[in-house]
């Protein structure tokens, strides 16, 4: 599929040019409505996964609030956490926000399966 090629600034040949990977799906933002106003998460397979697989070492929970905190960049997050999440909308938000960027149940943003 990728053929051996040398960069400008490196002569020498590499296997497989992680530059030129492009998404196989629309990135478009995911927006939701809540507690009165709109909030946009970034697309859940653009997401950093640096961040997310630091917060998965915390258990599922922490997992899933990485992933919120990485999606809606700090200046939202800070936001967002001032209004009370009861945990049955924090789940319908979770499994929506997944089938929105074509992640299987039980998939993460970090999964290579995607």
């Amino acid at each position: 599929m990728t053929t051996r090629t040398a960069t400008k600034s490196d002569d020498r040949p590499f296997d497989f040019n992680l530059d030129a990977v492009k998404a196989e799906v629309d990135l478009t933002p995911w927006r939701v409505h809540w507690a009165g106003r709109r909030w946009e998460f970034a697309h859940m397979q653009d997401l950093d996964v640096w961040p997310l697989m630091e917060a998965a070492d915390g258990g599922d929970v922490e997992a899933m609030v990485g992933i919120f905190r990485t999606a809606l960049g700090a200046e939202q997050w800070a936001e967002f956490r001032k209004e009370p999440l009861p945990q049955y909308k924090m789940k319908a938000l979770f499994e929506e926000y997944r089938k929105y960027s074509g992640l299987a149940e039980g998939e993460s943003a970090a999964s290579s399966d995607s």
